[in-house]
């Protein structure tokens, strides 16, 4: 009896094909947004674990409070005694300062204006576990590098930073100073990394004289089995002490790499959150369609209930014609939502590394498109209760009467 109960429901679908087609394209547009916002969501979500799963939990950031991108605010530094200090703070395995000043780059007759890092070599496999970026070609900074730099891997490529992609062994010139390329680290996933140029503390404190022993902001490592967060804590109450700072109007503050990591991603949730909300507007737009199209489809179809009931349809059997044809639209529209949110996807995810955002990747687990597709069911059924309802309680007389 069921079978033919669907079979009777999907004739009535194909019949209206263009009512239908509409009906399914609302859902679809709906379930398409949330399906391509959650995949870039947990993209984001995974590039974040990824990170802390390399990083490790023992990474410690000590940066100024001010609104400014780190080891940039000029009213705050820390100096060399500042990380001795620290360094000699129990707990703590080793600690080193980054300075950060602007430069300009120049290959042939291009120039380009980006961040400089000074970076101790000494330090520089600490730097790299902390940063979670390895060079891709050529070496890293060593000791005695005064004129060799290491570039972001958007050097690398053509019509990024220049029209042509440097290579090893070329040279360019900063801030007026010849150097010679010795490396390039690895994609980050974002252009302003990805920009960077990298000089050692020695040549970076010739060419900015101003900043030396001035750094941007430090990175600072926990000894195994210490609690980063109250390492964080020590740090943070010894050395407001120690630069005779009050409480509460500390110039800086110390981050776990965790804590960072988490701040990070709760804004990136709350903004998919808030898109999907903007998302699900449509699929409430759609339920109202699917209920206003089994609406019309009962009172098209009056007196085929009424002869259904007078030969011995029961009244659960039309609320399950009705409720089914509304959980197929569903379904439908469900499917190829999913179908279009993955094209879509796909198509924003090469833009973003396209345009230098690699780390903008959305994924794709099963369970979201088997989420999205039950949803969709779930709405369209669930839209279809109140006309199957309206059907079911026809009476068959009245029924076979209605005009």
């Amino acid at each position: 009896m069921r079978a033919d109960e669907m079979r009777y429901s999907l004739q009535n679908l194909v019949h209206r094909k263009t009512r239908s087609f509409l009906t399914v394209l609302s859902i679809l547009i709906g379930v398409m947004a949330i399906y391509a916002l959650i995949s870039f969501g947990l993209g984001i979500n995974n590039y974040v674990n990824t990170l802390a799963d390399e990083a490790g939990a023992s990474m410690l950031f000590l940066m100024s409070k001010g609104a400014a991108a780190p080891g940039m605010d000029t009213n705050f530094y820390v100096t060399g005694a500042d990380l001795d200090f620290v360094e000699r703070i129990n707990g703590v395995s080793q600690a080193t300062g980054m300075y950060m000043g602007v430069g300009e780059i120049v290959s042939g007759k291009e120039k380009a204006y980006n961040f400089i890092a000074g970076l101790d070599p000494d330090s520089i496999d600490f730097i790299d576990r902390a940063m979670t970026v390895k060079v891709d070609k050529g070496r890293n900074l060593e000791d005695g590098d005064m004129n060799n730099v290491v570039l972001g891997y958007n050097y690398l490529l053509d019509d990024k930073i220049f029209k042509r992609g440097l290579r090893l062994g070329e040279r360019v010139e900063i801030n007026g100073e010849p150097f010679s390329i010795v490396g390039f680290y690895e994609e980050v996933g974002n252009p302003q990394d990805d920009g960077n140029v990298y000089l050692s503390f020695d040549m970076f404190e010739s060419m900015f004289p101003d900043k030396a022993d001035k750094f941007g902001y430090a990175l600072i490592e926990a000894d195994k089995g210490t609690d980063p967060e109250g390492l964080a804590k020590t740090i943070e109450d010894k050395l407001r002490k120690r630069r005779g700072e009050d409480v509460g109007k500390e110039s800086f503050y110390v981050q776990t790499y965790a804590d960072l990591l988490e701040t990070f991603g709760t804004v990136i949730d709350v903004i998919v959150g808030m898109l999907i909300l903007i998302a699900l507007i449509s699929v409430v737009v759609a339920s109202v369609n699917i209920m206003n199209t089994m609406y019309t489809a009962v009172l098209e179809r009056t007196k085929e209930i009424g002869i259904m009931k007078a030969i011995g349809a029961r009244n659960e059997d039309i609320l399950f014609i009705f409720i089914f044809e509304a959980g197929v639209l569903g379904m439908i529209g469900g499917v190829l939502g999913v179908l279009s949110g993955y094209l879509v996807s796909s198509a924003a995810g090469a833009i973003a590394a396209a345009v230098g955002y690699s780390a903008l990747q959305p994924i794709f687990p099963w369970y979201l498109s088997a989420g999205c597709i039950l949803f969709a069911f779930v709405v369209g059924a669930g839209s279809g209760v109140l006309p199957a309802m309206q059907a079911s309680r026809q009476q068959p007389v009245d029924a076979l009467r209605y005009e």
